[in-house]
């Protein structure tokens, strides 16, 4: 019996698998394989190494146990276990697969790989695939499924249950998507409706006529956004014409969530936005994360040169320095957190055009409550640290730190909201400029305050 496993009990499945594989016990690891559900299996794969990982796929059966693991691979380790493969193998593994997940995997691989498996794929098949593959990479397009059942307008209840009785391969059964006599999509029945409905009624009279749908070129972003708003299983996709082309379904959108915000995330704390970078190598890591971190590197350069503007000062009250790297953390730390909750609430569609000035007053006045409590608190503390140093100390520190937070806070706001008005990914953009200018800022501001308030002996 399958189950689901968690924690110590992977670690205690994955010491059996490398045991069985130092002796080479073929017959025990097959049985291991068919009873580890594809999914955990997937998770197991991400400990072992590449020769290991091919020894067990190449264990495998070319079954629907085979090809659901093989949809829940990450893509790095998909690519290591199916490049050297034989065509042959990958196409028969391709029988039990939808032609969405046909098309995911085959856009891994370079032109002539994919087109020396897509001429062994059967006739329809290859086209559905193809069609897929041609819509723009994180489209509607390209993560619905082809295999929907439809029924026409006039067809009575008892008929169509009948019908979908009859359906094997048909994707989310749920929805009953209806179609008039030209084929285009008109409506849409639950489940639920069907059964509960007189048997003699057409599905034009149970239908909800109001469809929500998408096109294939749709971002897959804007397709999450829809299921999360109505709580639907699936959405149509649906062309110019209004003809039905497939649906993308909750499995594929709760995909699609993770994936955006996973990339979102990572873009946000300068590492790029490849999903897999835990599986890349050191150098692969490195020149991913190289780009961003030149920004932050830009912005201590700028801080450094603008200090140096300052040294006299310095020279005079050495106690000033120690504060710098507060000033610079807290404002850095506050408009991180402005910045992440605006670009979040972008891609949740809770921040829109219309509310964007409520928004930024809003983070302006937490950045102005934490800016007096903490310019208080540090206040105090250089004043009892540095009781030698000039008594205007404590509330230049304070009022740097304040200022530095009001700033920060409109600063880390307005970006993402800046970045989306110009169309550029906030959350690409948004956090090496904002930690930049706020470094800069928030140390200029300090010496300004203290050069205006302390004098220079």
């Amino acid at each position: 019996m399958r189950k689901e496993m968690f924690g110590h009990e992977i670690s205690v499945l994955r010491n059996t698998f490398r045991r069985l594989l130092r002796r080479n016990a073929h017959i025990n690891l097959r049985k291991i394989i068919q009873k580890t559900h594809p999914a955990d299996l997937a998770v197991l794969f991400r400990y072992f190494t590449d020769l290991e990982q091919k020894t067990l796929f190449d264990l495998m059966i070319e079954n629907e146990h085979t090809a659901e693991f093989l949809t829940e691979l990450d893509e790095a380790i998909i690519i290591t276990i199916l490049e050297n493969e034989e065509p042959k193998r990958i196409a028969a593994l391709f029988q039990n697969l939808g032609s969405n997940d046909q098309a995911e995997i085959l856009n891994l691989f370079p032109e002539e790989r994919t087109n020396s498996i897509l001429v062994l794929l059967q006739k329809e098949e290859k086209q559905e695939v193809e069609e897929i593959m041609g819509y723009p990479e994180d489209s509607a397009g390209s993560i619905m499924s082809v295999d929907v059942f439809t029924l026409n307008v006039n067809t009575i209840a008892k008929d169509a249950i009948k019908s979908l009785q009859e359906q094997k391969e048909a994707e989310m059964v749920f929805y009953l998507y209806v179609t008039d006599d030209n084929g285009r999509l008109v409506g849409v029945v639950s489940l639920r409706e069907l059964v509960t409905t007189h048997p003699e009624k057409t599905l034009g009279h149970i239908m909800t006529k109001n469809v929500a749908s998408v096109q294939p070129e749709t971002d897959q972003e804007e397709v999450a956004k829809i299921v999360s708003h109505y709580n639907y299983l699936a959405v149509p996709v649906i062309n110019l014409e209004e003809h039905l082309l497939g649906i993308v379904t909750i499995d594929a959108v709760v995909d699609v969530i993770r994936e955006e915000a996973t990339e979102d995330f990572l873009q946000m704390a300068g590492v790029g936005k490849d999903r897999e970078i835990l599986l890349k190598s050191p150098w692969e890591n490195a020149r991913a994360r190289l780009p961003w971190l030149f920004a932050s590197w830009v912005g201590g350069i700028s801080a450094v040169a603008i200090i140096g503007i300052f040294e006299n000062m310095l020279q005079t009250t050495i106690a000033l320095t120690a504060f710098i790297p507060v000033i610079i953390g807290m404002g850095g730390n506050i408009g991180t957190q402005s910045s992440t909750i605006i670009v979040r609430g972008l891609a949740t569609g809770r921040v829109d055009v219309g509310n964007n000035l409520k928004i930024i007053l809003k983070e302006i006045q937490v950045g102005l409550i934490l800016g007096v409590l903490y310019g208080i608190l540090l206040g105090c503390f250089a004043a009892i640290k540095f009781m030698d140093a000039t008594p205007m100390l404590g509330f230049v520190v304070a009022l740097s730190i304040l200022s530095s937070m009001i700033i920060s806070s409109f600063i880390g706001s307005l970006m993402p909201l800046l970045f989306r008005r110009l169309n550029i990914d906030p959350a690409i953009a948004t956090g090496p400029v904002v930690t930049t200018s706020i470094d800069i800022i928030g140390v200029t501001l300090y010496f300004l305050i203290a050069a205006a308030l302390i004098p220079v002996q």
